[in-house]
């Protein structure tokens, strides 16, 4: 059994470090080979445009590194959490779980490593219908940390209570009374 949970673990570790790493390869190809930081902005699809940014600040762009000190602090801050995610994650040991948590890993270290070299990240994925925007300009690590986050919640929701159920305890607001 144990075999299988660290078995579990290097898979996790094996996705952040592919989505870090696929991450870094997109960036570095929208600014090099596209030239997008040059272009601004080019159109694929009617919804979707990649359109280049510098992210100075953390989600939803609050926060903003505006000195060396704040960059270095969004850097340490960051790194913390990723260091807790990465715990997390070595401490699980359903697949569920420990993909989600890689998820957010993976997108954390590929942030982190534009804020630590750059000074802040680089954004390129426009997403709109029309002028209409419902999100900000965003990277593969903004996603994957969004969907890893989305996981986590929705196996914390639905699945523990599933299990919960089958060992025999009754669901909430209901008695055993036939």
């Amino acid at each position: 059994m144990s075999d299988l949970f660290t078995r579990n673990r290097l898979i996790g570790l094996g996705f952040a470090a592919f989505i870090a790493v696929i991450d870094q390869v997109v960036k570095w190809y929208v600014i090099g080979p596209l030239a997008l930081r040059q272009v601004g902005n080019i159109p694929l699809l009617p919804f979707f445009d990649l359109t280049y940014t510098e992210n100075r600040g953390i989600s939803l762009g609050m926060l903003q590194a505006t000195d060396m000190e704040t960059r270095w602090l969004l850097v340490a801050m960051t790194g913390v959490i990723a260091l807790v995610v990465l715990v997390w994650m070595l401490r699980e040991k359903a697949m569920g779980e420990i993909l989600g948590l890689a998820l957010i890993l993976g997108g954390a270290v590929g942030n982190i490593r534009d804020r630590f070299e750059l000074g802040y990240v680089i954004d390129y994925a426009d997403l709109h219908i029309g002028s209409f925007r419902p999100f900000l300009i965003f990277n593969i690590a903004d996603a994957a940390i969004t969907i890893g986050v989305v996981i986590i919640l929705a196996r914390s929701l639905f699945v523990r209570d599933k299990a919960e159920t089958q060992a025999g305890d009754t669901p909430l607001g209901e008695t055993d009374d036939a």
